[in-house]
């Protein structure tokens, strides 16, 4: 099947329809073209996507990397990675599949005009051969119609008997010049008919045929440039399935890596504080001190009236002595972490020991690289001067040196809360560890807080004098007892508004912590004052009502 022969009269339907591939060709450069930027928006608003969620690199204090976290920036990081790849389908189809269409368009347009060229002067040729050859035809019938009027004026004045002799000798010579025009009219008309018919036949035989095959061939390698390029469409987006197949099964993996133990025991290791759970409660006979047999009531009402006395005045002053506590002032954590709890305190300066380590080894791979250095140049002077390596040789000692002593410092640290952590069994608050650890007294006068800025606050201050207040707390009744507790440690009480106590004794709570760490107790002679909430176990009444007052 050929255009020459099949469509040798459809020149203008051929130049449409090639005119039609070539604006499909382009329609579909421009197709592949949008997709390339859909898959480049696509992988831009993918990267930020996790740009956005991606973990802020910030301070050494990091959070704990729970496997549910790692898993989420790992298929974060292999969602990264399909963006890349999505990015690499994009290059390759415009690389491959709409550079090439654009290329081949642009040389399609050449060749066809080319052709469409050759079709339009082998037809205005064949146009010219055919104007010829009836020019030369009628030229032919115009000399024939001359020569046949000749011949009759020719024979009418030979029949006529009146015509002169020259009249006839003239006509008959007009009609040989007619008839010899006509003769030559005609000889030029068949040779130009002849060559007409013979350029016709080559036109539509064999330039038009060859024209048209030509054209046939380029439409049909347009039609196979399209096919490839469906082709190079789908391949580039194929080449990148194993590695997006590698992606998804990343995600998969990041996935099935999620260790909910894991993330449990990690949950211990950040918040476990290292302290025991309290003991039980003993039981605590108070019923001595209230039933007295009737022999002994007047001595002991003389006892408790005097009793009495003491407790309103000390009572009063002791009043005068107390005030609320203001807000606690924040500061920098300690250098020992002894604001921590004990074992939070034991991960911190167990990695501080390590990085001291890894600091140290990095010093002393610089020093042996420099006596190494030094060594060269003690035995090749032309290298260099083996004094200017000892400023540096002295820094870097100086620094082996200071990072020894911190090592050191920070183990003796790490033994002393391990020792105490390892060697407690009772029931202990993390504040009194703490302040015990960090400096190293038998009673802190403050309390642990949960901010590791704050810092350790003492009993009240007195802000006034406290004989003006005597006065006015002398004939007030005491407050009521609203539970009791017991000295688990003993508390010298220096300060003033506080109250020292015993280990193992029992006083009255007056008023509870306010969460300042610091408990009102008052004793059975009346005396009152703040002992540290963390040296005591406090029993609390269910109803103070029937708290026990004294008269």
């Amino acid at each position: 099947m050929s255009w020459g022969t099949e469509l040798w009269d459809q020149f203008d339907n051929l130049d449409k329809h090639t005119q039609w591939g070539i604006d499909f060709l382009e329609r579909y450069a421009k197709f592949v073209k949008e997709r390339i930027e859909i898959e480049q928006n696509y992988a831009k608003q993918l990267r930020n996507l996790v740009k956005k969620y991606c973990p802020k690199r910030s301070s050494k204090d990091e959070e704990p990397r729970f496997t549910s976290c790692v898993a989420f920036f790992n298929i974060l990081n292999e969602l990264n990675d399909y963006a890349g790849q999505r990015e690499v389908v994009a290059e390759e189809m415009g690389h491959r599949v709409y550079g090439e269409l654009m290329r081949y368009s642009h040389d399609l347009k050449t060749e066809r005009k080319m052709h469409l060229q050759e079709g339009r002067k082998a037809q205005q040729y064949l146009d010219m051969c055919w104007k010829q050859m009836d020019n030369s035809k009628k030229k032919f019938e115009r000399e024939c119609r001359e020569a046949e009027k000749a011949q009759q004026c020719y024979e009418r004045l030979d029949n006529d008997t009146n015509a002169t002799k020259a009249d006839v000798e003239k006509a008959k010579q007009q009609l040989n010049l007619r008839t010899h025009m006509a003769d030559e009219n005609k000889n030029e008309y068949a040779a130009q008919l002849q060559n007409f018919n013979g350029e016709q036949h080559k036109h539509f035989y064999i330039v038009i045929p060859q024209i048209y095959k030509h054209l046939q061939e380029m439409d049909e390698r347009r039609t196979i440039k399209l096919s490839e390029c469906y082709k190079g469409f789908a391949d580039s987006e194929r080449k990148v399935v194993p590695i997006i197949s590698k992606c998804l099964e990343g995600m998969i993996h990041a996935a099935k890596s999620v260790d909910e133990r894991r993330d449990s025991q990690m949950v211990v290791d950040s918040f476990k504080s290292g302290f025991e759970p309290p003991g039980d409660f003993p039981f605590e006979d108070y019923s001595q001190h209230i039933y007295r047999t009737v022999s002994d009531g007047t001595i002991s009402a003389s006892k408790q009236e005097s009793g009495k006395i003491d407790a309103k005045t000390t009572v009063g002053k002791a009043k005068g002595k107390l005030w609320l506590f203001g807000k606690k002032p924040k500061g920098p954590a300690l250098e020992d972490f002894s604001h921590l709890p004990p074992e939070q305190r034991r991960k911190k300066l167990q990695q501080r020991i390590d990085e001291l380590n890894r600091e140290l080894q990095k010093e002393s791979d610089q020093k042996d690289a420099l006596n190494k250095m030094k060594d060269v140049y003690e035995k090749n002077p032309q290298m260099g001067d083996p004094c200017s390596l000892q400023p540096k040789l002295a820094e870097t000692m100086n620094n082996i040196d200071r990072l020894r002593m911190e090592i050191h410092k920070n183990e003796a640290w790490l033994s002393e809360v391990e020792g105490k952590t390892g060697g407690r069994g009772d029931r202990r608050h993390s504040s009194d560890i703490n302040h015990l650890v960090t400096q190293g007294r038998e009673s802190p006068e403050g309390s642990y807080t949960d901010d590791a800025n704050q810092e350790v606050r003492g009993p009240p201050q007195q802000h006034s004098h406290p004989n003006e207040f005597d006065d006015e707390f002398e004939d007030d009744d005491p407050l009521p007892a609203i539970g009791h507790c017991k000295a688990i440690y003993p508390f010298d009480g220096h300060n003033e508004g506080t109250l020292a106590m015993k280990e193992g004794e029992v006083l009255y709570i007056i008023e509870e912590d306010k969460g300042d760490g610091w408990t009102r107790a008052r004793r059975q002679n009346g005396e009152e004052g703040y002992v540290p909430t963390s040296y005591i176990d406090v029993t609390l009444e269910k109803n103070s009502k029937g708290a026990v007052t004294y008269i």
